[in-house]
């Protein structure tokens, strides 16, 4: 076990442990209010030892992690907390969060954080609690501070609204994006079946598990049952070893695999025999030469405007910038007339270019290849414009991406 150390919201201190090897996939473990990272005890040696990293986190004012100087306790001061503690692993881990830790998990990962995990696991965490259930924890947990034995901040009992939390995650919890468990207590008097049901409904791709004479605490009521519940999600969702495509299976494997190579965005352009616009989004771009000056795109057998680019002498790639995700979008439509809503402009060709992109290629075709299911077509770079103080629009696992400055 290894002590960790990690810098949230306004600089506030967060203590964590480490089991097992940094170089396995990770595990980060959140707790509830009122918990510390001991919650974990049973599971988080149980999942090292199944060749997972797994890291348990003490929560903003609980455990060894620093007591917040401003009393900030509400959603969005744990939710920096989260996102701060994610930029700093080394890889997007698994999720596993307890009541407010699955709060703040649901809340980051549906709220642009979509790309910051690989799983989730939500644990008697639905956004609307039982009332009664809940106004029994809140003065369980008061008369805990009052009598002085804690480990937590007693201001956590009034920093945090509930009521007005409820709403926001769930409307977060329909963009949450990665596969997803919701386990709950068979006694748990903070949420029913109904609640977690109506989670379930809102989340696109969710399994749901209900762990017999368990309550609140399923992880250590239950211990033996939830570890291999966990377990077993994990590896069937979010297996240890890594996807592997060999020839003949299935190709979209190959598709993913493809898409671990991070890529700008580009929109290519030409005109068709009629000397009308046309345009699609494409990522496969690169440069091929510089003397003399040739670079390739490939255009998918299948897209509709293939027939112009095939008979045009000339063709411009226009790389968009972090600003220009809607061009992207539009390009890569169909049934929308892309160049009404784009501003373009014309060179010494007179194909469209795309106007205030990252960098725009005015090109004469030199050569077009047969590929497989895409046509190779490769230009002659006649003229060139681009904006220094832009940054790229990226493309990466299927989802636009921006660069990040540490």
């Amino acid at each position: 076990m290894t002590r960790l150390q990690y810098s949230g919201f306004g600089g506030v201190g967060l203590a964590a442990e480490a089991y097992g090897s940094a170089d396995d996939p990770i595990v980060l473990l959140l707790p509830g209010a009122g918990q510390t990272r001991a919650a974990w005890a049973a599971a988080a040696p149980a999942l090292a030892a199944t060749g997972r990293y797994v890291i348990a986190l003490d929560l903003r004012g609980h455990g060894d992690s620093d007591r917040a100087d401003d009393g900030r306790y509400d959603l969005d001061a744990y939710a920096g907390d989260l996102r701060a503690v994610l930029a700093e692993l080394g890889s997007r881990p698994v999720i596993v969060a307890a009541s407010l830790g699955g709060w703040i998990a649901t809340a980051v990962l549906g709220e642009g954080g979509e790309h910051l995990a690989t799983g989730l696991v939500l644990i008697d965490a639905p956004p609307h609690m039982a009332s009664a259930g809940s106004e029994d924890m809140a003065q369980r947990l008061r008369r805990a501070a009052d009598s002085g034995a804690r480990d937590w901040d007693p201001r956590i009992l009034d920093g945090f609204d509930t009521a007005a939390a409820a709403p926001r995650l769930t409307e977060a919890a329909a963009r949450v994006a990665v596969p997803t468990l919701l386990v709950r207590g068979e006694r748990s008097p903070l949420s029913s079946p109904e609640a977690v049901q109506e989670l379930a409904d809102r989340i696109r791709d969710v399994e749901s598990v209900e762990i017999a004479d368990a309550g609140h605490l399923v992880a250590t009521d239950q211990a033996d049952a939830f570890n291999a519940v966990l377990l077993d999600f994990l590896e069937r969702r979010v297996p240890r070893v890594p996807p592997e495509f060999r020839a003949g299976s299935d190709p979209r494997t190959l598709r993913d695999a493809l898409g671990c190579f991070a890529t700008g965005v580009t929109v290519v352009t030409t005109l068709d025999p009629e000397g009308k616009p046309v345009g699609l989004t494409a990522n496969s771009f690169t440069s091929v030469s510089l003397d003399p000056p040739l670079l390739l795109v490939c255009l998918a057998n299948n897209a509709g405007s293939l027939p112009a680019f095939r008979a045009a002498p000339h063709f411009a790639v226009n790389v968009l910038h972090n600003g220009q995700q809607p061009v992207s979008g539009r390009f890569a439509s169909r049934g929308e007339d892309r160049f009404a809503a784009t501003d373009w402009e014309t060179w010494d060709t007179g194909v469209p270019i795309v106007s205030s992109s990252l960098a725009s290629f005015e090109c004469a075709q030199e050569a077009l290849y047969e590929a497989g299911d895409h046509v190779i077509l490769v230009g002659r770079v006649s003229r060139v414009r681009f904006e220094p103080r832009r940054d790229p629009l990226l493309f990466f696992r299927g989802k636009y991406r921006r660069l990040h400055f540490s």
